[in-house]
């Protein structure tokens, strides 16, 4: 028989052939094309296939393109705005120095040196920018 008239059905696959049937039945396993035992069962024909017409019988139903999936949505960028250190400084010393001021004037002594140490806090934070 010539080989033009074999046709290259009857041609006689490689190791390599069958490797690479092997990949495409993984990556159809992977997408979920085939379930385990059809894997299993595939996978043993192709380890046992002779030449490329039964190679290309394993793998006929399956699409040799892997379909690829929906482009991912763009990863959203950190929009916030930059903190501004002062007013953070003042709010604080604005929602901290009342209760402050009372506890100064009724613990007297006690009170006056929180108040101070809160005082001297806000105005350093407030200063270095």
């Amino acid at each position: 028989m010539a080989a033009g008239a074999a046709g290259r059905g009857h041609l006689r696959a490689s190791d390599a052939d069958r490797e690479r049937v092997l990949d495409i039945l993984k990556a159809a396993f992977v997408q979920g094309r085939l379930v385990k035992d059809e894997l299993e069962i595939r996978a043993g024909q192709t380890l046992s296939s002779r030449t490329y017409a039964e190679l290309a019988a394993i793998t006929a139903d399956i699409p040799v393109a892997p379909i690829e999936p929906p482009p991912l949505r763009p990863v959203r960028t950190d929009t916030r705005k930059p903190v501004n250190k002062k007013a953070v400084a003042w709010s604080t010393c604005a929602v901290v120095l009342p209760p402050a001021m009372g506890a100064a004037f009724l613990t007297y002594y006690g009170g006056f040196i929180v108040l101070f140490l809160l005082a001297f806090i806000g105005f350093t934070v407030s200063s270095k920018s």
